[in-house]
């Protein structure tokens, strides 16, 4: 398949009498067509097609059907009878009257070249490069970010139905590609433990029950790992995916000792960022944030904040749902430097911040990261009396701490903590700190005399600045911005249906997310053109009683 590049059809002269006859007010998709023009160009898509062979379908329109698929939560066989049926769909396709469309796996296809030729943030770029044409988008003032978790298009399993899926699945692709094979040594037993759903029957019930059964399934995984490298079996399916997320998994999972199979508990086990959570889904993992557990993936939205300007998602970042809020600031900063987005100010909640982070911001971007940083815990702060690091008066030229009673510091040196974050550890003499009257005061220690960690000498002063000043009002009221980031979220997860991958994969479910975000900015550039208000915070007539009263 090929790619001869065209410019965007103009709108047939049929086509536009009907649409404007069916819809006298415009819609959606003719607005965004009168108002924004050609907003993907073939051109911009080249890379994904070969220059011989049979000419396909245009680039351009099919990540404008993607788009408006996503602005109306569509699946691809929907989207493709919108195309082939919908009047104000053709009008923005430029598409005639009797034009038949396509079939609906075209999209997946596309959906699938974009990933291939790592294209998946072209169509958002061009929206909004089209965007900073008309003047409705540029760089510097003020932008914010938040996230929300995504569930992975698979059940949740407890470890007993995961081990079990994970073998029910290497099973039924083996039986699938090489089934002669497999027949002639499977035990006839498998077939009734593993010939449906786990969940189809009852596991079993009790702590020894159930330990018993997940030794039995790790014996029994091992035995297809051997035969799997038997010298007589067909090499090629050891890389069979399935057989490799087997494996992967029964290294996570079991060991063996002696020759008897062992289940990992506890520290043995993987950390969760790297532990699979689902044969069918190997990017998923399984995540907590507050409250709230869940499998599969996080999206991250940032978005314009100018009360002069509509408010538009200028970048869209996915992880898996093990990944920390703070580690996307530098990602997100470097990905809007690069659109040459970049704000003067960055207003996030305190999961984005950090004062390495406020420094790092500063020095490679020139960005205020603005956001609570997390307030002093120590027990000396907490019970109140006690002498914390403010009590402490701290000479960093000449690397000495001086103590509340006077006292100066015996060592001060630099380390870094298990995260590899740079600190400065200061200890006390123990002459002085032991006779000391208020030693109560100070620490709990018995006999050892008190010592400090904190943060480098730029860390330091960011963190104790942003810790008096965010106690005041007018930073109150400057960070009151960061709320409206909630009401893009719910937009997004209510029109788009974001909070739950149609996909697999972190790569498609990332693609889902940057559609997700180009049909929201078009919404929203269609809500500022056509004068619509923002809407409100929807309360039942009962909480309006409550909040009258």
């Amino acid at each position: 398949m090929s790619l001869q590049p065209r410019p965007q059809p103009e709108v047939p002269e049929l086509t536009a009498r009907v649409a404007r006859a069916a819809f006298p007010n415009g819609a959606l998709a003719m607005r965004m067509r009168d108002s924004l023009g050609s907003l993907f160009a073939d051109e911009e898509f080249a890379g994904l097609f070969g220059v011989r062979g049979r000419p396909g379908l245009s680039p351009g329109q099919l990540a404008l059907v993607s788009v408006l698929q996503f602005a109306e939560n569509l699946s691809d066989r929907q989207a493709a009878d919108a195309v082939r049926g919908r009047i104000e769909w053709k009008y923005a396709l430029g598409l005639e009257l009797d034009d038949p469309g396509f079939d609906f796996t075209v999209l997946t296809g596309f959906r699938a070249r974009l990933i291939g030729h790592g294209h998946e943030e072209r169509v958002l770029e061009l929206l909004l490069e089209r965007l900073g044409e008309l003047g409705f988008l540029r760089a510097g003032g003020r932008q914010r970010t938040d996230s929300t978790h995504v569930l992975a298009a698979v059940r949740s399993l407890n470890r007993s139905e995961f081990v079990g899926e994970v073998m029910r699945s290497a099973l039924n692709v083996l039986a699938a590609v090489e089934p002669e094979w497999l027949a002639v040594w499977a035990p006839r037993e498998w077939q009734k433990r593993y010939g449906a759903r786990v969940d189809s029957y009852r596991l079993p019930a009790g702590e020894a029950a159930r330990a018993e059964y997940l030794t039995q399934v790790g014996g029994d995984g091992y035995l297809l790992l051997e035969r799997l490298h038997a010298p007589d079996s067909p090499a090629w399916l050891r890389q069979v995916p399935a057989v490799q997320i087997l494996r992967e998994a029964w290294i996570q999972q079991y060991h063996r000792q002696d020759g008897e199979v062992r289940v990992r508990q506890g520290e043995d086990l993987p950390p969760g960022r790297l532990r699979l959570a689902s044969p069918y889904d190997p990017d998923a993992r399984y995540g907590v944030k507050r409250q709230t557990g869940w499998t599969g993936y996080k999206v991250h939205l940032t978005e314009t904040c100018e009360s002069d300007a509509p408010h538009l998602i200028t970048y869209v970042a996915t992880t898996d749902a093990t990944v920390g809020d703070s580690d996307l600031i530098p990602v997100i900063h470097d990905g809007l430097a690069e659109r040459g987005l970049l704000p003067d100010e960055h207003v996030v909640d305190s999961g984005y911040t950090g004062a390495a982070l406020v420094v790092q911001a500063h020095d490679e971007h020139q960005v205020e990261l603005l956001g609570p940083l997390g307030a002093n815990t120590s027990r000396q702060s907490s019970t109140g009396g006690g002498f914390d690091q403010t009590h402490f008066t701290i000479d960093w030229d000449n690397q000495q701490v001086t103590c509340p009673q006077g006292q100066v510091s015996s060592a001060w040196r630099t380390d870094e903590t298990s995260r590899g974050l740079p600190v400065v550890q200061v200890s006390f003499r123990k002459n002085d700190c032991g006779p000391c009257p208020v030693r109560a005061q100070c620490t709990k220690a018995k006999t050892t005399p008190r010592k400090l960690t904190f943060r480098p000498r730029e860390q330091y002063e960011i963190l104790e600045k942003a810790r008096r000043e965010q106690t005041t009002k007018e930073w109150k009221q400057r960070y009151n911005v960061r709320a409206g980031v909630e009401g893009t979220i719910a937009q997004t997860v209510h029109v788009t249906g974001t909070r739950r991958t149609r996909y697999t994969g972190l790569d498609k479910t990332h693609l889902a997310s940057i559609f997700a975000a180009c049909a929201i900015n078009l919404i929203r550039i269609d809500a500022w053109l056509t004068g619509t208000p923002l809407g409100t915070t929807r309360n039942s007539r009962f909480t309006e009683l409550e909040l009258a009263a």
